[in-house]
């Protein structure tokens, strides 16, 4: 039996792929900008002392991207912050293929529009190399998120790390796939 590609991957393939070819001209379908990666992001330096909290920290993002995160630590010990060499600080999760494809689309149908007044994201944070960046302000817009188990609200960042050589490209494909953007 064949394995049932996501919703978002067809989407890609047989809508947006097309669009993008005629709305930039490009010679070759393989030109069109690809969706690489999704980088979940959560800094966790107030609870550094708190490995209990850090912990559920983790695994709030574990169940929200699907796998496991990395700890991200300290690079170096800075004594203003209270902060030592190898100590963490952190935590990431990058999603690529059929897991990343998997979380845009629950983003875009499900957390985003659980956001309170929500309007649409920002377009101011593209990089200028194609990728875009934007903030979660509390993890409890993913329905996967039990709220009596939650310890403390937290935000956490979300990179988008495109094929794009522009900002302009990277919109478009961004938007073709489903992002909200404000208007």
């Amino acid at each position: 039996m064949a394995k049932e590609q996501n919703r978002i991957a067809v989407m890609y393939k047989n809508e947006v792929v097309p669009a993008l070819v005629k709305e930039f001209g490009y010679k070759n379908p393989n030109e069109v900008p690809k969706l690489v990666k999704i980088v979940l992001n959560i800094g966790l330096g107030d609870v550094k002392s708190n490995s209990k909290s850090f912990n559920i920290a983790v695994e709030e993002l574990t169940v929200i991207a699907g796998q496991k995160p990395v700890v991200t630590t300290a690079k170096k010990s800075i004594s203003n912050f209270g902060l030592r060499e190898g100590q963490k600080i952190g935590a990431k999760v990058t999603l690529r293929g059929d897991r990343m494809y998997e979380f845009f689309d629950r983003l875009t149908a499900i957390a985003l529009p659980r956001v309170r007044d929500f309007k649409g994201i920002p377009e101011k944070s593209f990089d200028g190399k194609g990728n875009y960046s934007m903030g979660i302000k509390e993890q409890l817009i993913f329905p996967e998120i039990v709220y009596e188990k939650v310890e403390k609200i937290r935000g956490f960042d979300i990179t988008f790390v495109t094929t794009a050589k522009t900002n302009q490209e990277a919109k478009a494909l961004l938007k073709a796939l489903g992002l909200p953007f404000a208007r």
